[in-house]
């Protein structure tokens, strides 16, 4: 037990049960998390068979930041049984990290094998632009925490499956790709961040994802991570920076973005 709670891992599976019993689907091998934006891309993805409102699985929090839904859809994506988690929690919502991830060790626990991660970037990187669908290679982790706990020694060379990099460029050849820092947030970097990260190797900036990527990975899955460009970062553009924009850009971008999750995860 922790502080009066079940262990994670037990409340991930907890958690397995009920989407297995709710969906009629013993096993999903695919999960999706849509982050800030991404919302809309869900009618391009398919047609769900079930939607679960996070309130009615065990251990989940409801999602407070704007563009966040608090859903889990179980769909058929080609081959795949898919879990697509619409809308995430973030630390600077109040939760702790293991409630931020469980959503994920939850769809790992439920059979899934690849964990796609979406979310809302800024662009540190000359040349990428708003509404940009990039790939992540590799992130640094500037929170300082993470989400496991005890002697887990997990290997992060390859967070970010190589693999499944290669699918999904020859789903689309285009997509660049890109190294994520992941801040705490919730507010915006300065300007001054902004170039310190640009030094330390940085091309998109935001703040979720890179726990997830880590409790994924804890769990045996494999990760893909792709950043939609919702703005240039601060002192790029030379403009405040503002969630509507960021909502705004995904709007835009749903349909293609859910057009291209479909296509890279046919090809899985």
């Amino acid at each position: 037990m922790t502080d009066g709670q079940p262990e994670p891992d037990e409340l991930a599976q907890r958690a397995a049960r009920v989407v297995a019993e709710r969906t009629g689907t013993a096993e999903h091998d695919v999960a999706i998390v849509l982050g800030s934006g991404w919302s809309p891309a869900v009618a391009a993805l398919g047609s769900a068979t079930t939607v679960l409102p996070h309130a009615q699985l065990p251990g989940f929090r409801p999602p407070s930041a704007a563009g966040h839904v608090g859903e889990l859809l179980s769909m058929q994506i080609a081959e795949h049984r898919v879990l697509v988690l619409v809308g995430r929690i973030h630390p600077y919502e109040g939760y702790d990290l293991r409630h931020v991830v469980h959503p994920v060790r939850t769809a790992c626990a439920a059979g899934a094998q690849i964990v796609v991660l979406t979310n809302a970037a800024g662009g540190l990187r000359p040349g990428l632009q708003v509404g940009q669908p990039v790939l992540i290679s590799d992130h640094l982790n500037l929170t300082g925490r993470s989400p496991l706990v005890g002697a887990r020694f997990v290997d992060l060379t390859d967070a970010y499956a190589p693999r499944l990099r290669a699918l999904a460029r020859q789903a689309d050849p285009a997509l660049a790709e890109c190294v994520y820092a992941g801040l705490p947030g919730p507010n915006y970097e300065t300007p001054a961040e902004i170039r310190m990260l640009q030094t330390l190797g940085a091309d998109l900036v935001g703040m979720s994802t890179v726990h997830e990527t880590i409790a994924a990975r804890a769990a045996g899955a494999e990760v893909l991570g792709v950043s939609l460009v919702t703005n240039l970062a601060a002192g790029i553009a030379g403009e405040p920076l503002s969630h509507a924009e960021v909502l705004a850009a995904g709007a835009d971008s749903a349909t293609r973005m859910g057009s291209l999750l479909a296509d890279i995860i046919a090809r899985f």
